[in-house]
């Protein structure tokens, strides 16, 4: 491997799109919005890391892969907002934990923050167009870095089953196909699907969590896109179902998926000692917790 850490790749490939989005895509971002979100994000994640002492600075990778999601999904017209959506991302992850993991997407939640409390942001869904290329190239990269996180159950959950309502769909409303593959071919819907909902520090621990919440957050996309016509309907899902990380965890014991960074390698934990331990400290946390 040419670079210490997988991070390193996420955040190589997502600069990438960065630089095709606005090369290829006409997009009218403005460079100093990109940097207030690096910024920031980097600022927020040093401060609060030494506040609190629970993260360590190597997990400056973490804030810049959420700089970087900020950037490509979400647009401002004042810098304030992508600061504020900036901050509250990273917080997100120091103040919504449960047994030291945090389960909200720290991306989507400055994504959906920023729609609530500022009157200037939006995201744009299609900004991606529907060109075969994009997606080949964003199955590629985001594939290399599934099969080493292991979390291709996720992705293949949450976009079969989708697909699978909208083919439905489809067939009792009597549309032709063209008009199917027209809403599945969406470059942000596989970004989503590849780079937001497997994030490993903030789903579900277990195989068989991963895969029903996955399939939860398609259901839930389905509705609020086709009867409630919300555009942005797969962000809303993950930020509306990520609370359900904490009872999947529950029900479903498994151990916390750890980066290796020593060789490079990312992976869960092997030993059934460390999961019996992880999985106790997680259940006293919550009896903890529900007493105070």
């Amino acid at each position: 491997m040419l670079l210490k850490d997988i991070r390193d790749y996420q955040i190589l490939f997502l600069g990438l799109f960065l630089v095709l989005g606005i090369g290829t895509r006409d997009w009218t971002l403005r460079p100093e919005l990109i940097g207030v979100a690096i910024a920031t994000s980097l600022a927020t994640q040093w401060i609060l890391s030494l506040v609190t002492g629970k993260e360590q600075m190597a997990n400056l990778r973490s804030a810049l892969i959420t700089s970087l999601g900020l950037s490509l999904l979400l647009r401002a017209d004042c810098w304030t907002t992508m600061a504020i959506a900036a901050v509250i991302a990273i917080a997100s992850k120091f103040i919504f934990q449960v047994g030291d993991k945090h389960f909200f997407n720290p991306t989507n939640f400055g994504i959906i923050s920023a729609l609530i409390l500022t009157p200037d942001a939006w995201v744009s869904p299609g900004q991606w167009g529907e060109e075969w290329w994009y997606g080949l190239l964003f199955a590629g990269t985001g594939g290399m870095i599934l099969q080493r996180v292991g979390r291709w159950d996720t992705t293949a959950a949450f976009l079969g089953s989708y697909s699978l309502l909208e083919a439905i769909r489809n067939l009792w409303l009597g549309w032709t196909w063209d008009v199917y593959w027209h809403r599945l071919m969406s470059g942000s819907l596989l970004l989503f699907a590849l780079f937001m909902i497997t994030d490993p520090r903030s789903i579900p621990n277990s195989r068989i969590g991963r895969v029903a919440w996955a399939i939860c957050i398609a259901g839930l996309t389905f509705i609020l896109r086709n009867y409630f016509f919300i555009s942005t309907a797969v962000f809303w899902a993950l930020f509306a179902l990520a609370p359900l990380t904490i009872l999947i965890d529950v029900l479903w014991l498994a151990p916390r998926f750890s980066w290796q960074e020593a060789d490079g390698e990312a992976g869960e934990v092997p030993f059934v000692e460390t999961r019996f331990i992880a999985s106790n400290r997680f259940i006293t946390s919550l009896i903890k917790n529900a007493e105070v």
